[in-house]
């Protein structure tokens, strides 16, 4: 059976370079979008770069920068980038050597825009970042809505505790904006949130142990690059290891039968609350009266998941 086509949107820093060699060991990936988010954004492009060089040296995947900051960020305004999570170039301070592999030209929305209409209903948007590169996208061309196969969205946090704020995750509350156009959009849409990836997307040691069971250039590159990460996420999210929401959500755009409970629902975000704001309202008991427009992930097979993990890093070649 042929890959399956898609785009990864991603701010590259720890777990979205795991999620990159996830998506790249099961579909077919057109190109990488990089968007602002985690660490500099000249870095994310870098640690992109290095990424994919990682996986397949000699396999061209095109890299593209895309926007540098969110929607209504204008000038100098800068968002707030997580560097005491992921180290100050986002990979746990790997060192990294550099790579012949340059970013392609061209902008990362008029690349996600040709590639939906080349694919004609075929392509899937992985989303692992802020939502900016892919409403620019949407608002640019919305001809592309209804050739976009499925969207799927790590981000929000379904009514509970935030990871940026009590309120919202770190994704939505970084562009609240692009998240709430996007989400708007009718395109079909999966939302893999935070607190989800709490309960079902955390690595403890035991299963650490079985992913690095047999070292290699993949298992060695997983365990430093989430080492930093690992301990914030232990240390301030209470978690028993390190948490991996981007590799968790590509693992289920791959295989859906991974989210054991995944209901729809009527998505919002807040975009006004002075303490609130990126906050992901998912309307259970339909209170507001609007159709489901996401389908929310809520229960995951994490022994599965485990196993797909092992899967991607022993086939890193050495």
């Amino acid at each position: 059976m042929s890959k399956r086509p898609a785009i990864i949107d991603t701010d590259v820093a720890g777990d979205d370079a795991i999620a990159i060699l996830t998506a790249m060991h099961y579909f077919d990936v057109k190109g990488i979008t990089v968007c602002g988010g985690n660490v500099d954004f000249d870095q994310e492009v870098e640690n992109a770069l290095f990424t994919v060089d990682l996986y397949q040296p000699d396999h061209d995947v095109p890299v593209y920068k895309g926007a540098e900051k969110p929607l209504l960020k204008i000038g100098e305004e800068k968002h707030e980038t997580v560097e005491y999570i992921f180290g100050p170039n986002g990979m746990g301070n790997v060192e990294m050597h550099p790579v012949d592999r340059q970013v392609h030209e061209g902008h990362a929305v008029d690349f996600i825009i040709d590639t939906a209409h080349e694919l004609n209903g075929e392509l899937e948007l992985l989303a692992i970042a802020p939502l900016t590169n892919i409403a620019l996208a949407f608002q640019k061309d919305p001809t592309i809505l209804p050739l976009i196969k499925h969207l799927y969205i790590m981000g929000g946090a379904n009514n509970t505790l935030g990871n940026a704020t009590p309120a919202a995750e770190y994704n939505f509350y970084t562009d609240p904006e692009a998240a709430k156009l996007v989400l708007k959009s009718g395109v079909p849409m999966t939302m893999v949130d935070w607190r989800m990836c709490m309960d079902y997307g955390v690595m403890d040691e035991a299963d650490e142990a079985e992913i690095v069971d047999t070292p290699n250039k993949g298992t060695k590159f997983y365990q430093d690059i989430t080492a930093l990460a690992k301990e914030h996420d232990m240390k301030v999210n209470g978690s028993a290891g390190i948490t991996h929401t981007d590799s968790l959500m590509i693992a289920i755009a791959y295989d859906n039968s991974l989210m054991l409970e995944c209901p729809e629902f009527y998505v919002d975000v807040e975009t006004h609350g002075e303490i609130t704001r990126g906050y992901s309202s998912v309307d259970r008991t339909n209170l507001l009266g609007q159709p489901a427009n996401v389908r929310v992930c809520e229960v995951v097979d994490h022994e599965r998941f485990k196993q797909m993990m092992h899967e991607v890093l022993h086939a890193i070649p050495d």
